[in-house]
């Protein structure tokens, strides 16, 4: 009975090997991408892309293990549900009340700590950021959040529903 069991287990993660979902990669340039619109300077479209890009853009960096099922279903689900809080390759496309609630949830994410997610440290250890790259992202962050509501079509638009 439990060779039964066993062998039908293995059958099961065999099959699901050939079950794989869309990777997260798009070729070209991002025509909506937050560098698009704002300035972005390297310091911190370097620690972007090592620490926030691969869930929160338009092209991840696949591991290795991601063509082991069900760790790439795992690991998809994550980046799908990143890209639906922030896509900085989609920003431009956000009214500016939403770009402005963006990166007000960025800075707090850098100021208490939550984000990267320990679950993407604990194997990219280059995404675990020091004080003085989080206080960069903090700094670059509020800046754009000061020149966003500084455009006058920010004053006149209404307040959004709450979205993520």
């Amino acid at each position: 009975m439990i060779k039964k069991i066993l062998f039908t287990l293995v059958v099961l993660l065999v099959i699901i090997q050939f079950i794989k979902p869309d990777k997260n990669v798009t070729a070209g340039e991002q025509k909506n991408a937050i560098a698009t619109k704002y300035t972005v300077p390297d310091t911190v479209a370097n620690i972007l892309a090592v620490a926030c890009y691969d869930c929160h853009s338009n092209n991840t960096r696949y591991p290795w293990y991601y063509n082991i099922q069900p760790i790439a279903w795992w690991l998809n689900d994550h980046v799908n549900e990143g890209k639906q809080h922030l896509n900085f390759d989609e920003f431009t496309t956000y009214s500016l009340r939403r770009q402005d609630h963006k990166l007000e949830d960025f800075t707090d994410s850098q100021k208490e700590g939550w984000m990267p997610l320990d679950s993407y440290t604990w194997i990219h250890k280059d995404a675990n950021l020091t004080g003085r790259q989080k206080e960069t992202l903090i700094d670059w962050a509020s800046k754009l959040r000061s020149e966003i509501q500084l455009n006058p079509k920010f004053a006149a638009s209404p307040p959004e529903k709450k979205q993520n």
